[in-house]
């Protein structure tokens, strides 16, 4: 199956990050991408941390949901929509959550960011506890044949940006096809860390990973490292789109992946599956 990551440099007008986030998802479509990975904060990249909760309990959270389904439904896709601010228990935090959608615009996954982002340095902080609720179940989800011949059916599992720094998330989820890392991560940690750690989870879990980041400096004072790659079981980067706003394509071969794992079977050597007491 063709697949796409969206890569985005997002600013503070939700309209034009919708505007921007349609014309990516019509080029991803029109390569014969099927299934489509947004990536994190794509609505909004706010001027102020309590944007994101003034946008999650706004009005416009429901134009995001509509958007989205829209997207999924008119393109026949499934939409890995990166994440979005939604409402949570705590008035003064939000959830930054994945929401998939099916061909039929019906959504049929979340996730709630599981790991909160915490750096410090002499130029930059971030500390995202203020301002997000962390979630604390790992999920993923099944593509379903039922769309045609243009669909594998494939389990895909979630996570967000500071989520790639554990892999005991990625283990938890079992044996997937795919892994989908909606991102926004630094320069600092991004030049440094990035690559490396999604090539060791596709390495790992053998299995195909698919990055969608956010990239270059945006109205906040906030620049991000880009390079929304795909990569496949071997741990080999099949596409990278280091700097721009644009996509990332490439094709799935399942046979390739079971062929990794027939000849090294490490996911069947797995012995340390839950921590020591």
């Amino acid at each position: 199956m063709n697949i796409a990551a969206i890569q985005m440099t997002s600013g503070p007008i939700l309209q034009d990050n919708l505007d921007t986030a349609a014309r990516l998802i019509h080029k991803a479509v029109a390569t014969g991408a099927k299934l489509i990975v947004l990536p994190e904060y794509w609505p909004m990249m706010g001027m102020h941390e309590k944007d994101k909760n003034l946008l999650a309990n706004g009005p416009d959270a429901i134009l995001i949901g509509d958007f989205m389904a829209h997207q999924a439904r008119n393109n026949g896709i499934y939409l890995v929509g990166g994440t979005i601010p939604i409402a949570s228990p705590d008035i003064n935090k939000i959830f930054n959550s994945t929401l998939v959608f099916d061909p039929h615009g019906q959504q049929i996954a979340r996730y709630d960011k599981i790991h909160l982002f915490s750096f410090k340095n002499s130029t930059e902080s971030y500390q995202e506890s203020q301002s997000i609720l962390a979630g604390f179940k790992p999920e993923r989800f099944n593509t379903n044949s039922e769309f045609g011949s243009d669909f594998s059916v494939l389990n895909v599992g979630l996570s967000i940006c500071y989520d790639l720094r554990f892999p005991e998330l990625y283990r938890s989820l079992g044996a997937t096809d795919l892994i989908v890392v909606p991102a926004a991560f630094t320069y600092t940690t991004g030049s440094a860390h990035w690559e490396i750690l999604l090539r060791a989870r596709a390495i790992e879990n053998q299995c195909y990973v698919l990055a969608s980041a956010q990239t270059g400096h945006h109205p906040n004072g906030r620049q991000t490292w880009g390079h929304s790659m795909l990569i496949d079981p071997w741990g080999k980067i099949i596409s990278v789109l280091p700097d721009a706003e644009g996509i990332v394509t490439g094709k799935l071969d399942l046979q390739f992946m079971q062929e990794i794992r027939s000849n090294l079977p490490a996911l069947q050597h797995q012995v340390l599956t839950r921590q020591c007491q």
